[in-house]
């Protein structure tokens, strides 16, 4: 399974959005400096995330980009989809009853990855903007590690809020 730039670098400038914007449009070029992506590329993506109705333009003097919906009611899933990036796990181009192999049956793990694929999109569904925004999704760089007391936890580690 594999994201690819576009989905990441359309997550990245839409919480830039929610994180600078204070109720006023920001430049994408703002957006570009701050996460190191290319203008060309960053306009791209807003004309998509735009024609998803995810985001608003301002022309003008101060123009730039706005939220179209708040930041608590924008999902990650949603910013994903709008700049065409399916999550896939299976190798199978086309949804369907029958398995990509060249008998038309599914491989025998074909269940297991579709199922990944599935929690994925759940996952990302459950997160919003406002979530990575204010740092409630945590990561395991957020955990720190200490040693287990013991005697057969010689050298071992746990995670520790």
């Amino acid at each position: 399974m594999r994201l690819s730039t576009k989905g990441r670098y359309a997550v990245m400038a839409m919480v830039d959005l929610a994180a600078n914007s204070n109720g006023h449009p920001v430049a994408l070029a703002d957006i570009a400096e701050r996460q190191e992506i290319s203008l060309s590329y960053l306009e791209q993506l807003f004309a998509k995330l735009r024609k998803g109705g995810l985001v608003k333009s301002v022309r003008g003097p101060g123009g730039g980009y706005l939220l179209a919906h708040t930041a608590d009611t924008t999902r990650i899933s949603d910013i994903i989809l709008a700049v065409d990036e399916p999550i896939r796990t299976t190798r199978c181009a086309n949804i369907t009853p029958q398995g990509c192999r060249t008998n038309r049956s599914r491989c025998l793990t074909h269940d297991l990855w579709e199922e990944l694929g599935n929690q994925i999109h759940m996952y990302l569904s459950s997160v919003t903007v406002a979530d990575v925004v204010e740092r409630r999704v945590i990561g395991t760089s957020a955990l720190t590690l200490k040693p287990v007391a013991g005697p057969d936890a010689e050298g071992a580690a746990v995670a520790a809020e």
